[in-house]
């Protein structure tokens, strides 16, 4: 300790003597902490688990145990098709530096110009994490966010098409969604829309995209005649706590640095995500007089897509309310509003994922306020980040909706979505992949 001191006060005597250009040049020079580069390397490895295995063992075992290894091969491909897009052409798609509100350009095609020398911004003036570290960060969102999709139509879709539509929504999609929300030319940030991990960008982004697909696959065969309860709860459980952990990184690390905002992330997806396990298994447990372990791993989820959004700009107790609300929301979707209007989701991606993304984006211009715990002070408008919020809900879920039906209908006449009802009844798993997840 004693000889850090004096290395500083000499580093500091020297610094007195040094020239007054000198001095400016140093205070405007942009700094690499290794503390934010370790974090964010961690982040990105926690969202890779997010999807492999957390994603896939989740959706795995909602499945029929004839089209386990169908859903894990699904996830694990799609994850990789992605991140090949996404250093070809995604980056700079969303992250170019085009002016274009809409889209990032053509000048980081093929990573273009990125070295292991070259940074990008942080949310702090003079700090900055490598480029590569970005790249790589952002790409496991553009890598888990197609993955999430395909929960809606599983157990009926052609593994190609599954693939060929991935690429097509990604590129018209999500990748202008997501600069339109954070590349700091976007539309929506430059009119100020909050969602500090991917609310609209990830989740209500997906989330439409798999109503879409419902409507335009069509149900499952035996679908309200057959049982198609989830084959392994175990599974299930296994994958929903490991999305938990994962989570971590996304929303965390979408902070850029280790720092207090980081912690205010943290604790807000641990508190939120609990408080929804609890709302969901308490209207289970006095509507059915029992709670369920799927429902647990429901509430869960939903918890987590109601914080992503919301999670660097609300206070724990904010968490709370949201986690309570989103539950109840939700459970209504997917007990009540899917049976009613009788469409096929076959995970429930959409009524977790899209309504939950939805609560969550517009209560994150509520709970952000000083009133409710959250970040922003005196100066804050709510009507009028109320207002944006729903703004830029709407217009995900009109560039999604629309470009997931056009998107849809091209891979349908090209390879066609559905296997036929033989195949469909037989299992993906030995049609599609030649394996079996169980042996009796």
């Amino acid at each position: 300790m004693k000889l850090h001191l004096n290395l500083g006060l000499g580093a500091l005597a020297a610094a007195l003597f040094a020239s007054q250009p000198a001095l400016a040049q140093d205070a405007v020079a942009p700094v690499m902490d290794k503390g934010d580069v370790s974090w964010m390397m961690t982040s990105t490895v926690l969202v890779l688990f997010m999807t492999l295995p957390g994603l896939a063992l989740f959706y795995g075992g909602l499945v029929r145990s004839k089209n386990m290894l169908s859903i894990l091969m699904q996830t694990t491909t799609v994850a990789c098709v992605m991140m090949i897009v996404w250093v070809i052409y995604g980056y700079s798609v969303a992250f170019g530096g085009s002016t274009s509100p809409f889209w990032g350009g053509t000048a980081k095609l093929f990573l273009s110009g990125v070295t292991a020398d070259s940074m990008s911004a942080t949310f702090s003036a003079g700090y900055v994490i490598p480029e590569y570290l970005f790249i790589t960060f952002q790409m496991t969102f553009a890598a888990i966010t197609p993955a999430l999709i395909i929960g809606a139509f599983a157990e009926r879709v052609k593994f190609k098409a599954v693939l060929a539509f991935s690429v097509l929504w990604g590129t018209f999609s999500y990748f202008p969604i997501a600069h339109m929300v954070w590349d700091a030319n976007g539309y929506l940030f430059v009119k100020g829309a909050i969602d500090f991990a991917g609310g609209t960008v990830v989740h209500i982004n997906a989330g439409i995209a798999a109503l879409i697909g419902c409507l335009v696959i069509g149900k499952r065969v035996g679908f309200g005649r057959e049982n198609m309860a989830p084959h392994s709860m175990v599974m299930t459980m296994i994958g929903a706590s490991m999305l938990w952990v994962g989570w971590f990184g996304f929303n965390v690390g979408s902070n850029l640095e280790a720092n207090g905002g980081a912690t205010l992330a943290m604790i807000n997806t641990f508190i939120c995500t609990a408080a929804a396990t609890l709302a969901w298994c308490a209207i289970e447990g006095l509507q059915r007089g029992k709670a369920s372990m799927l429902g647990a791993a429901s509430g869960m989820v939903a918890g987590l897509v109601a914080v992503t959004p919301a999670c660097g700009t609300i206070g724990p107790m904010g968490a709370i309310l949201l986690g309570v609300i989103v539950s109840v929301v939700c459970y209504v979707f997917v007990t009540t509003v899917k049976q009613k209007l009788g469409y096929d989701d076959s995970l429930d991606v959409f009524g977790i994922h899209g309504v939950g993304g939805i609560i969550g984006a517009v209560l994150t211009g509520v709970f952000s306020a000083a009133a409710f715990g959250g970040v922003k002070g005196d100066e804050y408008a709510m009507g009028a980040q109320l207002w944006v919020q729903i703004e830029g809900v709407a217009i995900t879920i009109l560039w999604s909706g629309v470009v997931s039906f056009v998107a849809f209908k091209l891979v349908d006449m090209i390879f066609g979505l559905r296997v036929d009802s033989d195949t469909e009844r037989q299992g993906l798993d030995l049609t599609s992949h030649g394996e079996q997840a169980y042996h009796s």
